[in-house]
């Protein structure tokens, strides 16, 4: 969707540019009914550069190209209405590109779930400190199945983990009975004092969705936005609390095996395939089983303390909760998971709710580590991936 956006802003600005060479003189096409003057002519041109250059924009500056489209249509319709009786109809790709520039101010601009989400990254970076390196005698309280896992994940002799930086894409769900959408999403993680940042973008059905999860000391929330506007779900409260705490944790074990090694984990019972422990951020103490395969590799999380929501965010329920991963892969000096899904447990049945395969990761990124350059282009009209997939 990307691409057919640009190619209407672009084609937008070479209709502009035929004005442009008309009253300029550069083109010698039949001429419109109604005579352009040359200073009208070169604001032709002005609309013409600016359409082209929001559609260049649209990749390389996804967090303001809106502006530069706004600019574009703005001086647009100025020189369509001193043309109207030949160029009126240049209104109607006006208008489709201000439902674009619309939407990317809502999903983009200063007032977006994507712009609170970089207040609080920009905060949390700029508390950034030195690491020492991860020894094995920090690995010695560990149980020897989570050493065997830390060891194999290469986290030994590297920094320890103080902040990480994932960024993922794969299809989820809001139900058992509902359809799959597409997703992409990038998420932050910051280690003591403990918070995380996900921000996910979805689409069903050619309808875009975003979600925010902020997870600050003792206080959680998600919010989720329809077309960038219409908030349709806003969780908050101690149900909410506990979970995301489950979720760092989990976020944790599965793409920071090094961060094992913090004291707020209390490793409680071991074998040679499975380890039981607690954790505790923020006096929110939360236990899950974690599952290893022959190879050492972590294979599934498992706790009971996550609550399930209501479509809404405004109910919670206790259900159990799983994150069974494979495809072990290297990602420069570490090896970490490659895809993995959630899933959760009724009585009676269970279902998987997000399937994701991991893009990239950065561990303890610096205050000026830039992700907008590795970030797949939101679609001014959908997000990417758009429409659901079976």
């Amino acid at each position: 969707m990307n691409y057919l956006f640009a190619a209407l802003l672009t084609l937008h600005g070479l209709i502009h540019l035929v004005g442009a060479a008309r009253a300029l003189g550069f083109a010698k096409a039949p001429g419109p009914t109604q005579p352009i003057s040359r200073p009208v002519g070169l604001l032709w041109l002005l609309a013409a550069v600016l359409f082209l250059a929001t559609a260049a924009a649209l990749f390389a500056w996804p967090r303001g190209w809106w502006a530069v489209g706004a600019v574009a249509i703005i001086l647009s319709q100025v020189v369509i209405l001193t043309s109207w009786k030949d160029a009126r109809f240049g209104s109607v790709l006006n208008v489709i590109a201000l439902v674009g520039v619309a939407f990317g101010f809502l999903s983009q601009g200063p007032f977006s779930l994507r712009a609170e989400y970089d207040r609080n990254v920009v905060r949390s970076l700029q508390r950034a400190a030195a690491s020492p390196l991860l020894t094995e005698q920090d690995l010695a309280p560990l149980p020897p199945v989570v050493q065997r896992y830390v060891r194999i994940s290469g986290a030994v002799g590297q920094p320890r983990v103080r902040s990480f930086w994932v960024r993922m894409h794969g299809r989820i769900r809001r139900g058992e009975d509902q359809p799959w959408m597409a997703f992409t999403a990038e998420q932050y993680d910051f280690l003591d004092p403990n918070s995380r940042y996900f921000l996910i973008d979805a689409a069903m059905f050619g309808i875009p969705f975003q979600a925010l999860h902020i997870y600050i000391g003792p206080s959680a929330s998600m919010r989720v936005k329809v077309a960038a506007f219409l908030t349709v779900a806003d969780a908050r409260g101690p149900e909410m609390d506990v979970s995301e705490t489950v979720t760092l944790f989990n976020d944790m074990c599965l793409f920071a095996p090094g961060s094992l090694v913090d004291p707020a984990i209390r490793w409680q019972q071991s074998n040679a395939r499975t380890s039981t422990a607690s954790f505790t951020s923020a006096g929110h103490a939360v236990t899950a089983t974690l599952f290893f395969n022959d190879a050492g590799e972590l294979v599934d999380f498992v706790s009971e303390d996550r609550f399930g929501s209501s479509p809404d965010g405004k109910s919670f329920s206790t259900m159990r909760w799983s994150t069974p991963v494979q495809n072990y892969r290297s990602l420069g000096f570490r090896r970490i998971i490659g895809s993995g899904e959630a899933r959760w447990h009724a009585a009676n049945s269970s279902y998987e709710y997000i399937k994701l395969e991991l893009d990239e990761i950065q561990y303890n990124p610096s205050p000026d580590f830039q992700t907008l350059s590795r970030l797949p282009v939101q679609s001014p009209l959908y997000p990417p991936h758009g429409g659901s997939t079976p």
